[in-house]
């Protein structure tokens, strides 16, 4: 997720070594940058798709548990949203990857790294949809009432403030410096 959102005045300018200077203290240039920028979004992105693959996997077998025939409408309906947002999470996030493959070679890597740290974003927001509605629908099956919703309700809150609160605070506070 490493796609920095700088305007063209911090990529810095050519050095007369042929080297990019930018404010971030690196000498880099643009194909080194993104290099860097490759790798870590290729790291960060293996983190993710171990969780959700797996993730994915304990869904699909549900469907095939004595206990499911048991479920209501409500419930079979929360169970088909969440295996479509896992289903959706696991592409976005292998399509860095599969982006990476097709395009190798063509002298397309900054581009690449620009689309690969968006389809990861979007795979984040799909994975926090997916557990969110994991969530609900076990809780709906092991606890009464609405307690259900207010406790998927929390920990989407949890999640969301764990992974987009931190950088839209470092989003602001950089903004506000300039």
């Amino acid at each position: 997720m490493h796609e920095d959102h700088e305007g063209p005045e911090q990529h810095g300018r050519e050095a007369p070594s042929g080297r990019a200077e930018t404010r971030s203290g690196r000498t880099e240039t643009r194909e080194e940058r993104a290099d860097r920028k490759w790798a870590e979004l290729l790291q960060e992105v293996r983190v993710t798709q171990t969780g959700v693959q797996i993730l994915f996997a304990f869904l699909l077998t549900v469907a095939f548990t004595p206990r499911f025939q048991d479920l209501g409408q409500a419930d079979r309906s929360i169970y088909v949203v969440t295996v479509l947002l896992g289903a959706a999470a696991t592409g976005a996030l292998i399509a860095p990857v599969s982006l990476h493959r097709i395009v190798t070679g063509r002298r397309l890597k900054p581009e690449t790294v620009h689309w690969a740290s968006r389809f990861t974003v979007a795979g984040l927001v799909l994975l926090l949809c997916t557990v969110a509605s994991a969530l609900l629908l076990i809780l709906r099956v092991v606890v009464a009432g609405s307690t259900a919703m207010w406790l998927a309700a929390g920990a989407l809150v949890w999640f969301v403030s764990c992974w987009f609160v931190p950088a839209a605070v470092l989003f602001h506070r950089t903004r506000k410096g300039r």
